[in-house]
């Protein structure tokens, strides 16, 4: 119980920070002491309420919707129909190479000035970035890739940014709540220890949230880096 409760405490302060990075953390600490699918039956009530509550922090949420209406659909698609093996069969090099991509995104994000906005290849693009968000995560139980760089590359200020991954990782949350329940995985899920576990993930989030509002968009923006790196540091060597 207390390993659990200092998972989700950590995975909250740094979701609190950079937007991102609860399931991440969850997923790969907890699969040390549990089965992927349970892992991420576990994770499902934290995840689903911090980021509904990420969502719902900034001005941004109709604009955003309005924008990302066809990214948030591929991400249902994907996750409810992935051509990905699932949780239980996944192989291990999946989450290498997913970690290895987030440290080469994290680094050239660290030395690059700006981001390739993808201009009117937007309205084709985000489903497409949706759909193979949706597959990944049907497949690893993170949410990350490709949609974290995506978003990134739509230029948001910071608050407009945290605010659309949490609308990115509640839609993702919950069409991969679906799928487990669909593929049978939810059976034995327990929604009590689950509910508990959003208490340090909440009380970690307030926190990392107090640091976003007093470091500079330059600082952000590196530990926004950092925070992949570190993610996918852990990813790779895992």
């Amino acid at each position: 119980m207390i390993t659990i409760m200092s998972v989700f405490l950590l995975a909250g302060l740094v979701k609190g920070v950079i937007g991102l990075g609860l399931p991440t953390i969850s997923m790969g600490l907890l699969t040390i002491i549990m089965a992927p699918a349970s892992a991420a039956s576990l994770l499902i009530i934290p995840s689903l309420v911090t980021n509904i509550w990420q969502l719902f922090i900034g001005p941004a949420f109709l604009s955003l919707i309005k924008r990302l209406w066809g990214f948030i659909a591929g991400i249902f698609i994907g996750t409810l129909f992935s051509v990905l093996p699932g949780l239980t069969s996944t192989s291990s090099w999946t989450e290498t190479a997913l970690g290895i991509v987030l440290i080469l995104y994290g680094l050239w994000g660290l030395i690059a000035t700006k981001l390739p906005s993808p201009g009117k290849s937007e309205k084709w693009l985000s489903p497409l970035v949706g759909y193979i968000t949706g597959g990944i995560t049907a497949a690893t139980g993170v949410f990350v890739i490709p949609a974290v760089p995506y978003l990134q590359s739509l230029q948001l200020n910071k608050n407009d940014l945290v605010q659309a991954l949490g609308l990115a990782f509640t839609a993702s949350t919950i069409a991969l709540a679906i799928h487990l329940s669909l593929d049978s995985k939810l059976e034995h899920v327990d929604y009590y220890l689950s509910a508990i576990a959003l208490i340090p993930a909440i009380v970690g989030m307030y926190a990392g949230q107090y640091l976003r509002k007093v470091i500079s968009e330059l600082t952000f923006r590196r530990c926004f880096f950092i925070g992949l790196i570190a993610l996918g540091v852990y990813m790779a060597i895992k």
